[in-house]
């Protein structure tokens, strides 16, 4: 069965929320379960406006500590128990993935603010260019009394993390940018190739339980009694959708090798061309930047996101000029 696989944007902007345009959020939504990418100021407010439940999301991922995207997640930690009818404690953990010191600002702000969040979390953190001896991990008596103890990853330039989840796969790799910062690439693994229920016709096999054996993997015998292997009636494997999603960033050279042939790119673009030396400067990107990136890849699509606040929406400027 083909996976149900879609984006949600709830903030393209960088810096801060504006009446517009919320702060750095995108939700990836697999088969109805819920992925959140960032999580900027307000993305509460602009998920309750979303097709997207907050129940649904299960994964959080940030992909560095500036409050453009990290700022909102408290507060949507709140919202998703909120929607649980009271069972939380019956739930799942909730799995929440970003560099070194992300344990620290959650367990901060649920304990500094008195929250009562009654849903176990889980925090994976990357360790990205030694910043694993800068912040230490918290002891089982200082934890936040619903949080299983942080889990610490290693990445570097030459490895990166890694883990499976039914029928995904997500890396995590480094990016170049002002905080350690990581990008996420969501892979689908390959499908099964096409069955060739033509030759099988021919063979003399009518449609039927021969055709599911054959599809699961089985090799099979005609009526006539011909010896029928699955390689023989099915195509190459199916390669799966490859979905990925930046970080900010201004060299993103050390993550490109896991971007080949991606479905889908979502790049930061703070800057436009002209102000290419500033967004280097800063750590970011521009369009031509992203759309070399996704040249380099082999990209299908890209979606330009974490537009800086200078640039307004048009509506907004037609309606300064007539003022």
């Amino acid at each position: 069965m083909v996976a149900s696989v879609d984006l949600v944007f709830l903030g393209t902007g960088s810096c801060y929320p504006s009446p517009t345009r919320g702060a750095s959020s995108t939700v990836l939504r697999i088969n109805g379960e819920c992925w959140m990418f960032d999580c900027g100021e307000g993305t509460q407010v602009q998920l309750q406006k979303s097709i997207v439940k907050p129940g649904k999301i299960t994964k959080i991922f940030i992909t560095h500590l500036h409050g453009d995207h990290l700022f909102g997640l408290p507060g949507l930690m709140c919202l998703i128990q909120g929607t649980a009818n009271g069972l939380a404690t019956n739930l799942d953990p909730l799995k929440l993935y970003g560099p070194v010191g992300l344990a620290q600002y959650i367990r901060t702000s649920l304990k500094l603010s008195g929250t009562e969040f009654t849903r176990p979390y889980q925090v994976f953190e990357f360790d990205i260019e030694n910043t694993l001896n800068k912040v230490t991990n918290a002891s089982s008596e200082d934890l936040h009394r619903n949080e299983i103890q942080c889990v610490r990853i290693r990445i570097n330039h030459n490895s990166f993390f890694a883990f499976e989840e039914g029928q995904f796969k997500v890396m995590a790799g480094i990016l170049k940018h002002r905080l350690p910062c990581v990008g996420y690439v969501v892979t689908e693994k390959q499908s099964p190739g096409t069955l060739n229920t033509v030759l099988l016709k021919e063979a003399g096999v009518p449609p039927g339980p021969l055709y599911g054996k054959i599809k699961s993997g089985e090799t099979i015998v005609t009526p006539n009694g011909i010896e029928i292997t699955p390689k023989m009636v099915i195509g190459p494997p199916k390669p799966g959708r490859k979905v990925v999603i930046l970080g900010d960033t201004c060299d993103n050279t050390e993550i490109e090798h896991l971007c080949d042939d991606a479905s889908i790119v979502v790049h930061e673009a703070t800057h436009q061309d002209e102000l290419k030396d500033k967004a280097i400067e800063c750590g970011h990107s521009t369009p031509s930047m992203a759309a070399e990136f996704c040249k380099r890849v082999r990209a299908k699509s890209l979606v330009l996101t974490h537009f800086s606040q200078r640039y307004k929406d048009e509506k907004d400027e037609c309606k300064n000029e007539d003022d």
